[in-house]
């Protein structure tokens, strides 16, 4: 029986084209996969944690999560001279007329649901089955969330793209010459209120498949998304790029973590997902042919 492998980097980093590392075809002799036990499901169970490739993920990608928002927004200023220079043609065609003044008042307003949607799991209560697994999709839903962190902060940690504002020469130059104005790659509010809000709308089909509420809950998350969007366009805050790249991401992370860990897929023994150590370290997802 044939064995497919592919090796998914446990630290991805999104950039203007999507790339990975260590896309090696199988495991090296001195990669160790991590040992998981194996559980037997439960009547009725929804979701199946993977605690050997969960734990990892989890902890690793809100570990630098925490240690890169604190280096993002903490830039260096840039001096007066670089943003004078800086040259609205150089800005490519598709982003070019997202460049406007910062505006504050809109800036603030995009906060509204991205603080709404931050305490997702507190709705979990609110249903009688979704409340007999508070815990774990608590779990989840702290995965997905650090899932797009580590590729938000990631991005943000390692480029240095200017917001549309600081190209606006309204905004006042103290505002522009901010280490923060250097932090327009990716929409990072974009990203988290779709991964949250999706996420909730995936978990509420996968408990309710035959509701028609389910419905409301994903036309809510795409509104949700669309309005941070909008928000941050018009504050000068992202640009229309940074933005879509965003709201794909943050969409499919919300989507993608629960559909991940339905018991069909789970118990498949043709599939398995396991993190590894060695000279890379990353997962590899394993599919019997």
């Amino acid at each position: 029986m044939k064995k497919l492998v592919l090796i998914v980097p446990a630290v991805l980093f999104v950039s203007a084209t999507v790339f990975a590392q260590n896309d090696s075809a199988s495991l090296t002799r001195d990669t160790l996969p991590f040992q998981q036990p194996e559980k037997k499901e439960k009547p009725g169970e929804v979701y199946k944690l993977n605690l050997g490739a969960d734990i990892p993920i989890t902890a690793i990608g809100t570990g630098w999560s925490l240690y890169a928002f604190s280096k993002i927004y903490d830039k260096d200023p840039s001096d007066p001279e670089t943003i004078s220079g800086l040259n609205k043609s150089n800005v490519n065609g598709f982003d070019r007329w997202g460049i406007r003044p910062y505006n504050k008042k809109v800036d603030q307003l995009s906060y509204i649901p991205f603080y709404a949607s931050m305490p997702m799991p507190v709705f979990f209560l609110f249903d009688k089955r979704m409340r007999q697994d508070f815990f774990k999709l608590s779990f989840l839903y702290l995965e997905a969330m650090s899932v797009t962190g580590i590729l938000y902060t990631g991005s943000s940690y390692l480029t240095n793209r200017y917001r549309p504002y600081v190209y606006s020469e309204e905004t006042p130059m103290d505002y522009r010459t901010r280490g923060g104005g250097k932090n327009s790659f990716y929409a990072g509010h974009v990203a988290l209120v779709a991964t949250s809000t999706f996420f909730f709308a995936q978990v509420w089909a996968d408990y309710h498949p035959d509701s028609k509420a389910k419905w409301v809950f994903y036309s809510v998350a795409g509104a949700a998304t669309a309005y941070t969007g909008y928000m941050r366009h018009r504050g000068g805050l992202h640009f229309p790029s940074d933005i879509l790249l965003g709201t794909v991401q943050g969409t499919l992370t919300g989507l993608l973590v629960p559909r991940l860990h339905r018991t069909k897929w789970i118990k498949n023994p043709n599939f398995t997902i396991l993190p590894f150590t060695g000279q890379s370290h990353g997962l590899a997802v394993l599919y019997k042919l």
